[in-house]
């Protein structure tokens, strides 16, 4: 999807993209042998040329920052297949819902072969290295929720990466509600153990743990982990949808 994608080129918005896919040119190969068939004015032709020579160097090099810089956020979710390899799927676990009266009580990373959990009090200093790691970040929600608390909490981290929140291309293909729901209506299922378990009842477990309650740490951990390895599978089911839907908006 990022081979077809112009709208980060600067000046080049979702019309001039679409006219583009409308012509049956999808990616920059076929925009270069077939530029002179296209009815764009020269002025962008100019700029979209060197835009995609640019563009082919940077996926080349890896250049994951670019990408990041230059595509709009709610687009992020375009580079997935090609720069996606070094992919951190994000849930936070907390003791409410504000960033600046409560604080985070269990961070969530699954590299797609590993879940990771950092609980605070006992490692979660480790996260600051731990997101050197990665290029790519994949949440729920997590523009609006799990970032903003990492970064208040961890100012250190950096987090200009490539990041798709998976809540807003989900709605375009008319998955709405919570990860929970939209994981029913995929047919994804948890264990028994955390199957009706929900985001209150995760500070509920962390309270227990706090008067001394193991047990209630390891359900809580379990959870999150159950949170992060299915939006693993959540992206590799609907991302094909994604990329349907946003060339069915040309037609």
């Amino acid at each position: 999807m990022l081979t077809s994608t112009y709208i980060h080129i600067p000046r080049v918005g979702t019309t001039v993209e679409k006219k583009i896919w409308s012509s049956g040119i999808r990616t920059w190969d076929e925009f270069l042998d077939k530029k002179s068939d296209l009815h764009i004015p020269r002025s962008k032709m100019e700029l979209i040329i060197p835009g995609i020579e640019e563009s082919r160097e940077r996926l080349m090099s890896r250049d994951c920052e670019f990408f990041a810089r230059s595509l709009p956020s709610a687009e992020h979710w375009r580079a997935f297949p090609e720069l996606g390899d070094k992919v951190a799927y994000v849930d936070i676990e907390t003791t409410g819902l504000s960033p600046c009266h409560s604080h985070i009580t269990v961070i969530g990373i699954y590299d797609g072969k590993e879940a990771k959990t950092f609980v605070r009090g006992i490692d979660m200093d480790d996260i600051v290295e731990e997101f050197e790691k990665y290029d790519f970040l994949v949440t729920f929600n997590g523009a609006r929720f799990d970032l903003p608390f990492i970064k208040r909490e961890f100012p250190q981290v950096d987090l200009n990466k490539l990041h798709a929140d998976l809540m807003y291309p989900l709605r375009r293909v008319s998955l709405t509600g919570g990860l929970k729901k939209i994981e029913v209506e995929l047919g994804i299922t948890r264990s028994e153990d955390v199957a009706g378990i929900s985001g209150f009842d995760a500070v509920r477990l962390w309270h227990q743990y706090e008067r001394g309650d193991e047990e209630a740490l390891e359900l809580l951990l379990e959870y999150n982990r159950a949170d992060i390895v299915n939006l693993e599978t959540i992206m590799q089911m609907t991302l094909p949808r994604f990329i349907d839907n946003k060339f069915a908006e040309c037609r």
